[in-house]
């Protein structure tokens, strides 16, 4: 008699340790699903980070290595997107008046160039500028 009752209570701490054994394992797994769905966002906004990179970079080289710079604002649609988003490129150049340099002379011909992208995403207009400046007369001869 003896031995039924210490087998039923035998099965009954056995299925309480698979319960338990079941429960850690699905919060181990919930813990590296959550995990792995957070290094997929952070990959795919490290992703479009380095596409706005590269699009800013282009088009500022771009700007930059034309023979002439004239004033103004031009704007370029890309074919490119970014999160499902078509992504406009503004240029701008203004030439500055008043640099000077070390010794307190005025530098001519300067121009500071500004490239912004614009994209809409995640229900938001977002917005990314680089710029630089470069001498007017660089590439003339």
């Amino acid at each position: 008699m003896r031995t039924k009752r210490q087998s039923r209570s035998k099965r009954g701490f056995l299925l309480m340790e698979v319960v338990l054994a079941i429960g850690i394992f699905a919060i181990a797994a919930t813990g590296f699903a959550v995990a792995l769905a957070r290094t997929a966002d952070a990959a795919a906004l490290a992703q479009r980070r380095m596409q706005i990179t590269r699009i800013l970079d282009s088009s500022l080289r771009e700007a930059v290595s034309l023979p002439v710079l004239e004033e103004g604002t031009t704007t370029n649609a890309l074919r490119e997107e970014i999160g499902g988003a078509a992504v406009e490129v503004d240029t701008t150049i203004e030439i500055l008046n008043e640099l000077e340099n070390q010794d307190g002379k005025l530098l001519q011909q300067m121009f500071r160039i500004e490239v912004a992208a614009n994209w809409y995403e995640d229900g938001q207009w977002k917005n990314e500028t680089a710029e630089t400046w470069r001498y007017g007369r660089l590439y003339q001869p």
